[in-house]
């Protein structure tokens, strides 16, 4: 259920707030990344989710884009 609430979220967010939650979903991605490579990430299932996230943003960019 959280997906599909997530993905109702992002296609009602303005295009400002779906660049910004973009550009900071990237950081996170990277610092995940960094925690992972160092040994201090526990939860590496995160990275996934982040990423999944990323493409949900960018498909709703996308259909707006070019409708």
């Amino acid at each position: 259920m959280s997906q599909a609430k997530s993905v109702k979220e992002i296609r009602e967010a303005t295009p400002e707030d779906l660049a910004k939650t973009l550009r900071e979903t990237s950081d996170e991605i990277l610092k995940l990344r960094f925690r992972k490579f160092s040994g201090q990430l526990e939860n590496v299932a995160q990275i996934k989710e982040l990423r999944r996230k990323v493409a949900r943003i960018k498909t709703v960019l996308t259909e707006r884009a070019t409708s």
